[in-house]
């Protein structure tokens, strides 16, 4: 089990929507350096609904060449189409990813039912360990946890990234999942108390600019520390906020310019941070004492 901070990882790009193998390359050295747990290639940080299937695999399978097994790379490979899904997934699995973050389908609005066999059909085509990835206010549905305690029980599926921000469902998870199944926040600004309550980790969009801050406040949460954990937390409460003034990655990619991760790009429909929010997110890293 990973347990700790994970990345949900920026894909860089330059001016004109190109990928940028340079600063992806300064990114993946950076969280090494850094001490983060693993980093997620291509999920919804990683602008995957924009990138194309060819261009999907290939930066997976660049991110894990540049990981070089100095930190596992967790493959986005979520689709609202299972056959799109395997064939992700499979392509994660080629590459030599180490496991695969599945969103639930989006727009489809599918059953509960349909999540479930969804996401078995997936575990069944690929021989990878699997994350499901439960994020609501994106994909207008919604996976139940009695369905992600259906889920559990396939073998290789490992865990769930809960967007939801719902701290009660940590109990509720961990109470009807099977023993061992991983529970990790996708919620930055409810990460600590998720893990206070007896989560594993956090899929941060916080930790592209304070992978250290993310990593500190999630070990001490984890070891019970609970004053040092929210210590941290507080000074990481701006950053949490603000890179969500706009839709997200609009400004975390706004905020790795400021620090020299990477060049100014980022696609259509996407677009690049409004200048009435620049101050706004340059004070949160300040707070956060990473500028």
């Amino acid at each position: 089990m990973l347990c700790g901070s994970i990345v949900a990882l920026i894909t860089p790009m330059d001016a004109d929507g190109g990928l940028d193998d340079a600063s992806l390359k300064r990114l993946v050295d950076f969280h090494v350096e850094a001490g983060t747990t693993a980093i997620v290639s291509v999920g919804t940080t990683g602008e995957s609904a924009t990138l194309d299937e060819s261009e999907h695999c290939r930066v997976i399978a660049r991110t894990v060449e540049l990981a070089a097994g100095r930190v596992p790379v967790i493959a986005g490979a979520g689709a609202n189409s299972t056959r799109e899904a395997i064939t992700l997934t499979r392509c994660a699995k080629e590459v030599g990813a180490d496991a695969a973050l599945l969103v639930t389908p989006y727009y489809n609005k599918p059953t509960q039912e349909g999540l479930y066999l969804h996401h078995r059909a997936v575990a069944e085509a690929v021989d990878l360990p699997q994350i499901l990835y439960n994020v609501p206010g994106r994909t207008a549905c919604d996976m139940l946890p009695e369905t992600v305690a259906r889920l559990s029980e396939v073998p290789n599926i490992v865990g769930i990234k809960d967007a939801t921000g719902d701290l009660k469902r940590v109990a509720i998870l961990r109470a009807a999942c099977r023993e061992g199944f991983a529970l990790y926040s996708g919620d930055d600004a409810t990460t600590c108390d998720f893990l206070l309550l007896g989560g594993d980790g956090g899929i941060s969009v916080t930790a592209n600019l304070a992978p250290r801050l993310m990593q500190a406040m999630c070990q001490a949460a984890l070891a019970g520390d609970r004053a040092a954990a929210r210590a941290v937390d507080r000074r990481l409460a701006a950053l949490h906020r603000d890179l969500f003034v706009q839709s997200n990655p609009i400004p975390v990619k706004w905020g790795a310019v400021e620090l020299g991760l990477c060049g100014v790009g980022i696609r259509l429909p996407l677009t690049w941070l409004s200048d009435s929010f620049h101050a706004r997110v340059r004070s949160a890293l300040q707070q956060a004492g990473v500028l």
